[in-house]
């Protein structure tokens, strides 16, 4: 399964492209979409949304897994996070994906099996699952593919409650 995890954001928006083979997770890409902060909201949406319609062109994930907003105190900053989440989301339908949301708390279990781990712990995890060299930046990228990992963790359980669904 290739999954394309997102972590919205208007500034910064991180990605990433694994696959699930098993019980392993392969990366395939990852990175962030950046904007100016000079730019109108609609340009940096435009672009948001066009970077993510070229990743999905070029990699064709099947499915998309994107964090949940985490309502913070700025609600000024959570509705134009929320209009990038919107355009990430249409980015991914208009690519036929399947869209998977899970909240920060979900993805923190999923990585270290607590919801309340710290950034640190979370960059860990990744760089350890991934095997990679060093831990992906900036943040936003190592959320991005949290979210992937966690949803790569929830198939086999959604594979389970389909098989008995189907009494399998």
């Amino acid at each position: 399964m290739r999954i394309l995890g997102i972590d919205p954001g208007y500034g910064i928006l991180g990605w990433s492209v694994i696959d699930k083979i098993g019980n392993k997770f392969i990366p395939i890409d990852f990175g962030s979409i950046t904007t100016e902060s000079k730019m109108p909201m609609e340009d940096r949406l435009e672009y948001i949304y066009n970077a993510l319609e070229s990743i999905i062109h070029e990699y064709k994930p099947e499915e998309a897994s994107i964090e949940e907003l985490f309502f913070n105190n700025n609600a000024k900053t959570a509705l134009l996070v929320g209009q990038a989440r919107g355009v990430a989301i249409l980015a991914c339908v208009k690519g036929g994906l399947i869209i998977n949301e899970y909240t920060p708390l979900q993805i923190k279990q999923a990585l270290v099996g607590y919801g309340r781990a710290d950034k640190k712990q979370i960059q860990e995890m990744v760089k350890r699952i991934l095997n990679l060299r060093e831990t992906p930046k900036p943040d936003d990228t190592a959320d991005a593919i949290a979210a992937a990992i966690c949803h790569g963790h929830s198939l086999g359980s959604r594979n389970i409650l389909l098989r008995e669904k189907k009494g399998i």
